[in-house]
């Protein structure tokens, strides 16, 4: 039996595996593969994921600590040619179609930058602070910055590292488990 994490360990370590699950999920994955929608009324894999990573960046860089964004900072959006400080969160299906990858090379380049940070972040950070400190990440009511980060962050997460993995299915890439 293993001793009980504590829960920075078990953020620390979720968010780590849903990193992994999204790097390797898009490993394999084409420009053509994760700009493909499997309906009109879908959504990309890369609209799940540019959501998700902006989304984690946004919160633990902007909200929690401050300080800008490493999409901001890094130019992502000029490189891409993708909205400065939109993620996706109330987009309409047509802007949501405007969300497309043309550089992916640039893409994990963010992606990974991002991760740098979160894991920087949450080395630093203290525990006491995740149900003493409130958070505003909108458009939801402001929350503990547990729940900001384990839910909206990992939980959130994992549901986009399932969308991606659903899309490679469809694509015939097959599963990250299987």
């Amino acid at each position: 039996m293993t001793e009980a994490q504590e829960p920075l360990e078990i953020l620390r370590s979720g968010l780590s595996t849903v990193h992994q699950m999204l790097d390797e999920g898009i490993n394999d994955m084409t420009l053509e593969q994760l700009n493909w929608k499997s309906t009109a009324a879908g959504i990309t894999p890369f609209f799940s994921l540019w959501h998700y990573v902006r989304t984690e960046d946004n919160i633990i860089n902007f909200v929690v600590q401050g300080i800008p964004t490493v999409w901001i900072e890094g130019g992502f959006d000029q490189q891409l040619g993708l909205h400065r400080t939109s993620q996706g969160t109330g987009m309409t299906a047509e802007e949501a179609d405007q969300v497309v990858l043309n550089n992916l090379e640039t893409w994990k380049q963010y992606q990974k930058d991002v991760w740098l940070a979160s894991e920087k972040y949450l080395s630093t950070m203290s525990p006491e602070e995740f149900n003493s400190r409130k958070v505003i990440i909108k458009p939801l009511p402001e929350m503990s910055l547990w729940d900001g980060l384990f839910n909206i962050c990992l939980s959130h997460g994992l549901r986009h590292v399932g969308e991606i993995e659903y899309a490679r299915g469809l694509l015939g890439l097959g599963g990250l488990t299987i």
